[in-house]
């Protein structure tokens, strides 16, 4: 792949309209008043606080202006007359983003998103376009070839992906390259971190489980030290290197999605200044 000379107008086409990805919890309606106006704002599932959370949220954030990608995670759905019943609430919306989610059981007969995503597609209500994740880090349940065909699976029934925070940008241009090659064509959003301590990005990961990212942190010290050598964290790095492979048509990357944290002023601050650097 022919590297992308950098210029500040390259770099701030891909931040100038990035996503935003917010939490459903304490404190988030304050942070979301930090955000551009009219951004594209996703709205994730909390595990602990169910789809309703997720429905109020983002209902609030449409409410004032915000163009809202609400998430549905197809294990907390409890029938398919429950999901009927959710996409009519989610009609409103422009878009959704269908996870699998990390509950140990499903609520009913949704194991996976691909299966929500089926019984999905005779439902006319539905938003018009449809997200999905990807893994380039690969997931700690699921084998690489069991992931590439899923995604083979969902993708007639989306119209995008976005990939899961991965520290190692080689792996995602690997990740890239065997995707396009297994004909898996879905434009790609690749996701970075927003601007954070450190530490608790480091917390978060392990928490959250950021696959082998995590553990290629972890068994490379040195890594580790510069990610804790300073209070504050910032994508600068992943933003150049995923600009780099953008220069590839063929990876079809089409933006960027920011995972804050909920930390939407230092992560707006921050991309004011890249944009105009």
């Amino acid at each position: 792949m022919r590297p992308l000379k950098e210029t500040s107008h390259t770099n701030s086409r891909f931040l100038d309209d990035p996503r935003f990805e917010l939490i459903p919890m304490k404190g988030v309606d304050d942070q979301a008043g930090f955000l551009p106006a009219g951004a594209t704002v996703a709205v994730t599932v909390s595990p602990s606080k169910g789809l309703e959370a997720t429905i109020k949220l983002a209902e609030s954030l449409a409410a004032r202006g915000f163009r809202v990608v609400p998430h549905l995670a197809a294990r907390l759905v409890r029938s398919r007359e429950h999901l009927a019943e959710l996409i009519v609430r989610y009609s409103k919306y422009e878009e959704m983003f269908v996870i699998g989610g990390d509950e140990t059981e499903p609520a009913g007969p949704y194991h996976s998103a691909g299966l929500l995503l089926k019984d999905m597609l005779e439902m006319p209500d539905r938003p018009k376009r449809i997200g999905i994740g990807s893994y380039p880090d690969g997931h700690p349940l699921i084998s690489r070839d069991e992931l590439f065909l899923a995604l083979q699976q969902k993708q007639p029934m989306a119209n995008y992906m976005i990939t899961q925070i991965c520290f190692d940008q080689k792996k995602i241009a690997t990740w890239l390259a065997d995707m396009r090659r297994r004909e898996v064509s879905l434009p790609v959003y690749i996701g970075i971190p927003g601007v954070l301590k450190r530490q608790k990005l480091l917390d978060i990961s392990l928490k959250v489980g950021v696959g082998d990212s995590t553990r290629f942190i972890m068994h490379n010290l040195g890594l580790a030290a510069r990610l804790l050598s300073s209070e504050m964290y910032t994508p600068d790095k992943l933003v150049k290197q995923a600009v780099s492979l953008s220069s590839d048509k063929a990876n079809g990357i089409a933006g960027f999605h920011i995972y804050t944290f909920n930390q939407c002023q230092t992560t707006e601050v921050w991309r004011q200044k890249y944009t105009k650097s």
